[in-house]
């Protein structure tokens, strides 16, 4: 198959997984308005105080927008492992990779990218002034396909197996770190009057390398857990 077709094959990948989310919106909405509610309770838990609360900010966000982002995970592939469309995609002509990463690229689009747009309205409540929120936007932008890419190895790991969903939180989590502490540093070292140029640097190279090695490692995942 030429690269146009696999182009073809990718996009429509990639429409068919935001077409099957529409259908289901509470699988599209409950991640965000657990965001929302975990971004929300904070201020009122611990009270008006500006300084505290503009402390607090980056990790509450980044806390909330990295739990909010594990809940649609166990669904990226167990669908298609019920209805058999997964082993379809294994034995088509299109590589598995390329069909695996037009699925983590929908969950981003689906999961991730609302965060993004979300969490500038979540960090008015915190006091946190105009330049602030835009590293705080730049920051997820960079670091939410991270957690696509990373929680992807993850679910397909843990595919079909029983109370997957605790075993992939105890698989991913500790991948995430990295990325909670170089998206919530970036927002603290603006705060600062540091640079923010190296924690964007370092989740450029977390990036770079999830889209190289991870659709491999989750391919290779997927086919352990189909035979």
């Amino acid at each position: 198959m030429t690269r146009i077709g696999w182009t073809s094959v990718f996009m429509a990948v990639v429409r068919r997984e935001v077409a099957l989310a529409m259908k289901q919106k509470g699988d599209v909405l409950t991640p965000l308005f657990f965001f929302v509610i975990v971004a929300s309770l904070f201020p009122l838990g611990v009270g008006p105080e500006a300084k505290l609360l503009l402390r607090m900010a980056p990790g509450v966000l980044w806390v909330g927008a990295l739990l909010a982002a594990m809940l649609s995970l166990q669904r990226l592939f167990s669908a298609d492992h019920a209805d058999g469309s997964l082993e379809q995609m294994a034995l088509s002509g299109t590589p598995l990779t390329l069909l695996v990463m037009a699925k983590v690229l929908a969950h981003f689009l689906l999961s991730g990218l609302p965060l993004v747009l979300i969490a500038p309205v979540l960090g008015v409540q915190f006091g946190l002034d105009a330049r602030a929120l835009l590293v705080l936007t730049l920051s997820l932008l960079l670091g939410t396909p991270t957690l696509s890419l990373i929680g992807g190895i993850g679910a397909a790991l843990t595919l079909g197996v029983r109370g997957g969903g605790v075993l992939l939180s105890l698989l991913t989590l500790p991948l995430y770190i990295p990325v909670l502490i170089f998206g919530a540093g970036a927002v603290e070292a603006d705060a600062a009057g540091l640079g923010i140029s190296a924690h964007f640097s370092l989740m450029g190279a977390l990036l770079l390398l999830s889209c190289v090695f991870a659709p491999f490692a989750i391919t290779t995942a997927l086919r352990i857990s189909l035979e």
